[in-house]
């Protein structure tokens, strides 16, 4: 897990989404243009919360996120997602 001078505000989470699969269970090899977006990432970073509700992941939680959710972003050259907590769906 990476380091990161970033911290997110009220219920916001700073995640490093997993790679995308490279082969099939079968050993095919799935080109560029048709690898799905990962869904599942590590938590590097993690906001206050809000008033009313605390956050309930930490940093180094594994979880499960929608397919389009949070906002994409390069922080040193890394790539990350940025998802309020409501679009996490597990954590694993």
């Amino acid at each position: 897990m990476t380091k990161v001078n970033v911290k997110p505000l009220a219920d916001r989470v700073l995640i490093q989404p997993a790679a995308a699969e490279q082969k099939t269970a079968g050993g095919i090899i799935i080109p560029d243009t048709a690898k799905e977006k990962p869904q599942r990432g590590t938590v590097v970073a993690v906001g206050p919360g809000k008033k009313d509700e605390p956050v309930t992941v930490k940093e180094g939680d594994v979880v499960l996120y929608g397919k389009y959710a949070g906002t994409e972003i390069t922080i040193e050259g890394n790539d990350y997602l940025i998802m309020r907590e409501s679009d996490i769906v597990a954590i694993i």
